[in-house]
């Protein structure tokens, strides 16, 4: 805690004269106002730049990319198991059905194996999908038939071009050599789906 001295907190009032004669008043007040010493202001000063530095060093602590990759890819993988698992009961298209019994089996293996990965590395990975995927699932509960399909085969486009680009870079840029091998070892099996299901949505335009 900081102490701030502070010096000549007294407020004088002095030489009070009236004049009688004309009804003037002359009243003079010397006013010492409180100010912080030289001391005080580098105490200040000093103690202000050391807790900006703790915050700094704080945020850069917290933040690790290879931590949040695993974190984003494990609930990336848990909704595409289970949007995989209803599509391979509810879809009408074959190829979609066949399309996500490969994705319950594939993403299943590699979020176990990232699981694995995690505890190794003492990270705590999320047990549940966040809540704009299960936003999505429950949207996609409410469709059947070709519109079912159609949003499923939309939906794994979208999601697949993106786990490309994150485990691309992942695979290139992580510190961890851990986590840039399973992003390299992960890579070839998304690029797979992701030309799978390029290939049946240009089958259903």
């Amino acid at each position: 805690m900081r102490k701030i001295y502070l010096s000549g907190a007294l407020l004088g009032a002095s030489a009070i004269t009236m004049a009688g004669c004309n009804g003037s008043t002359t009243t003079n007040v010397n006013i010492n106002r409180p100010v912080m010493t030289t001391d005080a202001n580098t105490n200040y000063n000093s103690g202000m730049s050391n807790m900006n530095s703790n915050m700094n060093s704080n945020r850069m602590m917290s933040a690790n990319p290879d931590n949040d990759f695993m974190k984003e890819a494990a609930t990336g993988g848990m909704a595409e198991v289970e949007m995989g698992k209803m599509m391979a009961v509810k879809a009408t298209n074959p190829e979609v059905k066949k399309f996500a019994q490969m994705i319950v089996t594939d993403h299943t293996a590699a979020n176990n194996e990232l699981k694995a990965l995690a505890a190794k590395k003492n990270v705590t990975l999320p047990t549940d999908v966040d809540a704009s995927q299960k936003s999505t699932m429950d949207m996609m509960k409410t469709k059947s038939g070709a519109d079912l399909d159609k949003e499923y085969v939309e939906n794994m486009v979208s999601d697949h071009e993106k786990d490309v680009a994150d485990f691309q870079k992942q695979s290139m840029s992580a510190t961890d050599p851990d986590v840039k091998a399973f992003a390299a070892k992960t890579l070839p099996t998304l690029k797979k789906h992701l030309d799978a299901i390029k290939a049946i949505q240009s089958k259903m335009k």
